[in-house]
């Protein structure tokens, strides 16, 4: 996977450079190079019914933190959801999370919060279990989210790095998923933001992997990148009764691991 993610952040920086205003058609050369490479010639099925909900600001109060808030509507002979794929088609890397939800996860349904560096695209790809896509898209306005200086020094912003908190809104006897919340303090650079007293360019360094378990059985995997926001936080769902200790294993670009558990 991130190979994938390498590939396509070397072969679209080129498109969205000469890209031109794109908000009349979402049918985008950075799209269709991107779909090339994530689904190769597999049919993806526009959502005309309104199976995915994707909520986001039409226009973003700051860029740097946009709030995104996925879930899939259906009903339950219906295929189950296993993926979804979050593609912001003029960030620097397109790719901004491929999310997979396990046999734990209460449904495919996700919240976190992203960099958007231009006027763009942003789309939600559905993955069901017997292969079919399915996709919801928005051209959403804001601008200079990945290269938006940070508003503390690098040595702040890596104290405490790794440390992670824990969310669980869980209702007595309640039969519906239960809401889970975990924070992860990262500085999670872009690489393209200049520190304002330095002059310099911070690297790149940021979360990759998120896994997270209850017991035995998978609740989410997330393959990430710069595109999520400093001190990524991710919202899903636990199934009702799920069993075992909640853990997360969180895996960074340079290799760390940190990991973190609740009951």
């Amino acid at each position: 996977m991130r190979l994938a993610f390498s590939t396509l952040l070397l072969s679209v920086v080129a498109l969205a450079a000469v890209a031109a205003d794109d908000s009349a058609s979402p049918d985008t050369e950075i799209w269709r190079k991107v779909r090339a490479d994530l689904f190769g010639d597999r049919p993806i099925a526009a959502d005309a019914a309104g199976r995915i909900v994707l909520e986001m600001p039409a226009r973003a109060a700051d860029a740097a933190v946009v709030p995104l808030a996925v879930h899939v509507r259906a009903s339950p002979d219906e295929v189950p959801t296993r993926k979804l794929y979050v593609i912001i088609d003029r960030n620097p890397s397109p790719v901004a999370g491929i999310f997979e939800f396990g046999d734990a996860s209460g449904s495919p349904a996700l919240e976190t919060r992203v960099r958007i560096e231009e006027y763009t695209w942003v789309r939600v790809i559905a993955e069901r279990a017997d292969g079919s896509l399915l996709m919801t898209q928005r051209y959403i306005k804001a601008a200079g989210g990945c290269s938006a200086p940070a508003g503390k020094s690098m040595a702040e912003r890596l104290a405490g790095m790794g440390q992670m908190k824990w969310r669980i809104d869980r209702a007595a006897d309640s039969p519906e998923p239960v809401l889970v919340q975990l924070m992860i303090r990262h500085p999670n650079n872009s690489g393209l933001a200049m520190d304002q007293l330095t002059h310099l360019y911070d690297p790149a360094y940021y979360v990759r992997n998120v896994r997270v378990t209850s017991g035995d059985e998978l609740v989410l995997a997330a393959d990430v990148d710069f595109s999520i926001s400093e001190n990524p936080a991710f919202r899903f769902t636990l199934r009702p009764g799920a069993a075992g200790v909640l853990r997360a294993k969180v895996v960074d670009s340079s290799g760390r691991t940190f990991e973190s558990s609740a009951p």
